[in-house]
Parts: structure tokens; C-alpha cells; sequence
């Protein structure tokens, strides 16, 4: 079962690839790579609660492999935020009332707001000056009934709560991070260089 849950996932993935709307992902990019290149001393604050957030913060570790000032929303060293910077808020739901309340904050701080969501109309994504739709499914399924699911070909008892959206961003910000290493002509050896020389 552990190995058929693998493909499911792998394949809900694959699917929500090819829904993912490529303006949506070129203008996250264009942000990125401006910052980079004219905003050297701006930051980037990652933001996103429970898993959402250990998703944001590896991204966050890479966006620093880079050359970016990466932060993650909650850590004690994280600086305040302003015109020259990015909030990146990874909200399967674009409910999260902490996400929300952070990103009313960031946009009060004139930084540019990049939302990463499944819910496109969501109270965060209304805010955000770009916004990514990354499907998934984000909290429970409407159908309790197990076996139902399982004749509909639902996997969500397979994915518990928000996991096929977590998954799917998880991969599609690791693309993100390939895509940038190109734009700003990054190897791997670049990125080891700046890569933890001392860790737990």
C-alpha cells in the first residue's frame, strides 16, 4: 500500500504540473531574479505554518544557497521587512489566520507579496501582488465515508489533511529553484560554497 500511495501522489503531482499556470510562475521568477540583480541588499521572508511551513523553510535554505537574504517567518534573527523586499505565504487554503495576519503586515510594509495557494479568491491571495495556484487538496475531504473514496478513486484518505498540496509545493519551489540557478547562472559548486560548513 506504502509503494501504490507513492505512485498516487507522484501522479496527482504530474497532474497538477500541467495546471499550473506559466504566467503565474514567469511573474514569481521575474520578482526573483529582480531582486537578485537590482536589490542586493534586499530580503526574502518565507513564510507558512505546520508543514507549509517546513516546506517554506527548505525553500527558504535554498533561496540563501543562491545569494538571496532568506528568512523564515518565526525565527528570532528575522529583520523587518520593507519596499525592497519579498513575503513569499504558502497557504494551501489562503485562510491561515497567522499567514494572514503576517501578510497584512508585509503589505503594510510595502514588500511585494508572492502567495503560493490552491485557492486563487482566498482572503492572502486577494492581498498578494502575484499569486502561484499550485493544486491540492488542503484540509479534509467532504466525503468521510472511506470506502466511497476509495470506489471514486479518491486518494485523499491515502494523502491525509493538506499533504498533496505540501508535496506538490514542495517540488514545484525545488523547480523554481532549478529554474533560478539558470537565470542567474548558478552551479552546483556555487551553492555548496555558501551551503552550512557547521550543522547539527
Amino acid at each position: 500500500m506504502s509503494i501504490k500511495t507513492m505512485f498516487d501522489i507522484a501522479e496527482f503531482i504530474i497532474r497538477s504540473a500541467n495546471m499550473i499556470k506559466h504566467d503565474q510562475v514567469e511573474k514569481m521568477i521575474d520578482a526573483l531574479v529582480d531582486m537578485y540583480h537590482n536589490k542586493k541588499n534586499g530580503k526574502i521572508l518565507v513564510m507558512g505554518a505546520g508543514r507549509s511551513g517546513l516546506v517554506g523553510r527548505a525553500f527558504a535554505m535554498r533561496l540563501l544557497h543562491l545569494g538571496y537574504n532568506a528568512y523564515v517567518l518565526g525565527d528570532t534573527i528575522v529583520p523587518a521587512i520593507g519596499e525592497k523586499d519579498i513575503a513569499i505565504a504558502i497557504s494551501g487554503s489562503g485562510r491561515t489566520k497567522l499567514i494572514l495576519t503576517a501578510a497584512e503586515a508585509a503589505k503594510e510594509a510595502k514588500a511585494i507579496l508572492i502567495t503560493i495557494t490552491s485557492y486563487a479568491d482566498s482572503p492572502i491571495a486577494k492581498l498578494s501582488d502575484i499569486v502561484v495556484e499550485v493544486p491540492g487538496r488542503t484540509k479534509y475531504s467532504v466525503n468521510e465515508d472511506y470506502f466511497a473514496r476509495q470506489i471514486l478513486g479518491i486518494t485523499e484518505p491515502l494523502a491525509p489533511l493538506g499533504t498533496l498540496f505540501e508535496d506538490t509545493t514542495q517540488i514545484f519551489l525545488d523547480g523554481i529553484v532549478a529554474e533560478l540557478m539558470v537565470k542567474l547562472g548558478k552551479t552546483e559548486e556555487d551553492l555548496r560554497q555558501i551551503h552550512a560548513n557547521i550543522e547539527l
